[in-house]
């Protein structure tokens, strides 16, 4: 023990006698190193990939895929969000104002189109720029606003616009035309479009749930923390884009537009030589009419009456069944068909 004591003493000693090298300093970690080691955060990625979109220097196919890869990053809510704290909104509106090509042009609207979805935040963040009179205007066929890239146009409007009652409202502001270019859609030469068109507008057509119901009442006495649907949350009322879209489709002209679509279809194709009604436009145009008609109470005129009725009568015939036939055609219950029938012929 004596010894095991000595030994402590003598090599304590020397351990405080300087002779030992101080440790070496931590060298800190590349962060290149850290990011191969745990990859790039998604906002460095977000920002890269819009760093390549805007070089005018880059080919387009590079460009279109940095694109396509930021889309696929704001699938995710959270980067969806992070398109304005990263300030993308008004890049990507720049790019698809001023790309030099339809499908970069095509391929940013997608972007603007998936960031949108069901998110109130990024609608109210992107509306913020005021987008509605170039989105509108790509429903008009031009060079620069080939199927492709009006297809994508109506995906980008129908994020901004569902569940978005100050939106829908501001479609029709005289520099938009919202609603002019949606009813014009419904006779686009491309039948892909028409029925994109047709479904937005069924689709803002649809009552909402009251504002003042129990269950609107109850979240509305419960705080509101800040996120994705915050805005929701706060206005029930925000999302009634029925009333608005009601009240468009007397004054623009749309009903008597769909009703003209679905009783005598425009012929489609770039040359207009494809004849004949489309079984997908003719669904969700009658599940329109039955939204407007039973949902909404909506009424119809003598002439839109008159057009339906003789419509309805001869595709019975061609059908060779009785109004069940018919309602299974066009994806309505029996009963629903009957009541839009009866709201229809009066009897």
């Amino acid at each position: 023990m004596e010894s095991l004591l000595r030994w402590g003493i003598e090599n304590s000693a020397n351990a405080n006698d300087g002779s030992n090298p101080p440790p070496a300093p931590r060298q800190d970690l590349d962060p290149g190193i850290i990011d191969m080691i745990l990859g790039k955060s998604d906002a460095v990625l977000m920002k890269e990939d819009m760093a390549i979109a805007q070089d005018e220097s880059q080919s387009e196919s590079a460009r279109i895929d940095a694109l396509d890869h930021l889309e696929m990053l704001i699938e995710q809510i959270d980067n969806a969000n992070n398109l304005e704290k990263l300030q993308m909104w008004t890049p990507l509106q720049k790019l698809i104002e001023s790309a030099p090509t339809p499908e970069l042009k095509m391929q940013a609207l997608w972007v603007i189109g998936t960031a949108l979805q069901n998110n109130p935040a990024a609608q109210d963040a992107y509306f913020s720029h005021d987008p509605l009179p170039v989105l509108t205007n790509f429903l008009t066929p031009s060079p620069f606003s080939t199927s492709q890239t009006r297809s994508k146009a109506i995906y980008a409007l129908s994020g901004l616009l569902k569940h978005n009652a100050p939106a829908v409202e501001a479609l029709s502001r005289s520099d938009v035309n919202g609603w002019e270019r949606l009813r014009e859609a419904l006779q686009d030469p491309d039948l892909g479009v028409r029925r994109k068109a047709l479904f937005l507008l069924s689709t803002l057509l649809i009552p909402s749930s009251d504002p003042s119901s129990s269950s609107a009442s109850s979240s509305l006495s419960q705080p509101i923390h800040a996120n994705s649907h915050a805005a929701a949350l706060a206005n029930p009322s925000r999302t009634d884009t029925s009333s608005p879209s009601l009240s468009a489709l007397s004054t623009h002209g749309i009903l008597p537009a769909v009703i003209s679509a679905l009783t005598s279809p425009v012929p489609s194709g770039p040359d207009g030589d494809v004849p004949g009604p489309d079984p997908d436009f003719e669904e969700k145009g009658l599940a329109l009419l039955r939204t407007y008609a039973l949902e909404c109470n909506g009424q119809f005129k003598d002439g839109e009456k008159e057009a339906l009725t003789r419509w309805f009568d001869e595709e019975k015939v061609k059908e060779g069944g009785g109004n069940g036939a018919l309602a299974e055609r066009w994806g309505l219950s029996k009963g629903e068909f009957d009541s839009l029938r009866e709201k229809v012929t009066g009897a």
